[in-house]
């Protein structure tokens, strides 16, 4: 896809009434109301990107046979819209989002998606759908995923591929917002090992992770915590999120990347922590040192972090031997400051000194 191609634009013939939507709007949950359009693209081996597409959502007409239905060739991002104080639109930092899919597409065999051609999907879409951005502390979640459409059983990178857009309003993603969320040690399974998909953003990750996640929920967590697939002794992320541990010298760790995705919050709250002074250390963590530092004092916070919940504090962890605290269980300081600064860039009640807003 060049400068030649254009997307094709058809509006929505009988669109969401606005009251309606307004109704959506107030309590949208995350991930259960969606907007009125898709953008979709398509990929051949012989034409490369073509067929740019805004039109209504709708369900995909798939063969049977489709390839991603068989080998799971697939990825997708996950970012959002915020609608500012003054009524207009940002995307944060949607350009690493774009370099992120072309890193999970080239380890899945697909093919790269232009940054230009990226955003302008975001944009497009975003554009179409403005009434469904909602004020105050919700925003559009954007959903950008390429899967393999071509129809056939052999064992080979697909040659037909769609990539598509699509967006739902949401609000917070844990329920009871804010509040500390209780995590889970997996025993049994592990989310990556080296060599593997961790850093891709492919959904057999995410279904991999499933079980271990519903065993998180039969204990009573909100979360997973998954350790290293070698030796079963590193933190390494969560089923949905990257983590931090605050420690008593005012440092913060976090593990390393390599079989972990690279989040992009991850990397913005390095960045922020990194500019403030404070000490930012990318470096393996065992759980029995998180063990060890929480008993002591020695780890005073530790927080997740992602694009859906932005920063949330781990209050209580539990795992086949018992539990412990983070502190006293509540957020800490230094949590609750980096997620106020990141959260004031995004929705601009903070500057944008670094330059990673992008209206919309």
């Amino acid at each position: 896809m060049g400068q030649e191609t254009r997307f094709t634009i058809t509006p929505h013939p009988s669109p969401v009434a606005a009251d309606e939507r307004a109704v959506l709007l107030e309590n949208p949950g995350f991930g259960r109301v969606f907007t009125d359009h898709m953008v979709t693209v398509k990929w051949t081996s012989d034409k490369g990107w073509h067929d740019a597409q805004v039109g209504a959502r709708r369900p995909f007409q798939l063969d049977p046979a489709a390839a991603v239905l068989h080998y799971a060739q697939e990825i997708f991002e996950g970012m959002k819209a915020y609608r500012l104080a003054d009524g207009s639109v940002t995307l944060f930092r949607p350009d690493e989002n774009a370099r992120r899919f072309n890193e999970s597409a080239a380890r899945m065999a697909m093919p790269d998606v232009p940054e230009e051609l990226f955003l302008a999907a975001i944009e497009s879409l975003v554009e179409i759908d403005r009434g469904w951005i909602p004020g105050g502390e919700g925003s559009l979640y954007l959903r950008p995923f390429m899967f393999a459409s071509e129809p056939f059983l052999g064992v080979r990178p697909a040659s037909e591929y769609i990539f598509c857009v699509i967006a739902c309003p949401v609000g917070a993603y844990f329920k009871g917002g804010a509040k500390p969320v209780t995590l889970w040690v997996s025993d049994d399974y592990t989310r990556a090992a080296p060599g593997g998909t961790g850093a891709a953003k492919c959904g057999g990750n995410y279904a991999a992770s499933l079980v271990a996640q519903a065993e998180a929920s039969r204990h009573g967590c909100d979360q997973v915590v998954f350790l290293d697939a070698a030796e079963h002794r590193w933190v390494e992320e969560l089923g949905g999120m990257n983590i931090f541990f605050a420690m008593d010298d005012g440092s913060l760790v976090t593990p390393p990347l390599g079989t972990i995705l690279p989040g992009i919050t991850r990397k913005s709250l390095i960045t922020l922590a990194r500019d403030a002074g404070i000490v930012v250390q990318e470096q393996p963590y065992s759980f029995d040192q998180w063990q060890a530092d929480a008993a002591s004092g020695r780890l005073r916070e530790a927080f997740a972090c992602g694009t859906a919940a932005v920063v949330a504090a781990i209050g209580e962890v539990r795992h086949a031997g018992g539990s412990f605290l983070i502190g006293d269980g509540g957020t800490g300081p230094l949590t609750t400051r980096l997620r106020e600064e990141l959260v004031g860039i995004q929705r601009g009640t903070l500057a944008d000194t670094r330059g990673w807003l992008r209206r919309a």
